[in-house]
């Protein structure tokens, strides 16, 4: 997936909320939280999650991500950012983001709001975002 692809999925109406987290199998708090898009994906039908992985930028083998979404059994979708170099696609996302990750962007699409996180979410903070972009 291109970092094109990203923007239009953030700026496209849609009835429901983008939730997109930016991860890497490497990356500790990335997996901590990830539980908590995968229950937000399985109960909160008002909400399309996007699970971005940003693993090429360190490592090229996309093997790695695919053994990992199936051990993991993700429902929610995930994507490969296919972009290596996070300086040309960490400004289209966010412009206030430095790159650490994990980072997740929620946006309402049909009023604009949006709400950019560059950190570990815990218990509750992921629906207090949402329910600020109502």
């Amino acid at each position: 997936m291109k970092v094109g692809f990203i923007k239009d999925l953030a700026e496209k109406k849609s009835d429901k909320i983008q939730v997109i987290n930016f991860w890497a199998t490497w990356c500790a708090p990335c997996i901590k939280e990830m539980p908590l898009f995968e229950k937000l994906n399985e109960t909160r039908s008002d909400v399309q999650v996007t699970l971005v992985s940003v693993d090429l930028n360190l490592d090229p083998n996309p093997a790695k991500i695919h053994k990992f979404v199936e051990r993991k059994k993700l429902k929610s979708t995930v994507y490969i950012l296919d972009e290596r170099d996070p300086n040309v696609w960490i400004d289209v996302i966010e412009k206030s983001w430095e790159g650490a990750i994990p980072a997740t962007l929620i946006v309402n699409t049909n009023t604009g709001k949006r709400n950019f996180v560059d950190k570990e979410l815990h218990e509750g903070e992921l629906e207090k975002l949402i329910d600020q972009l109502k």
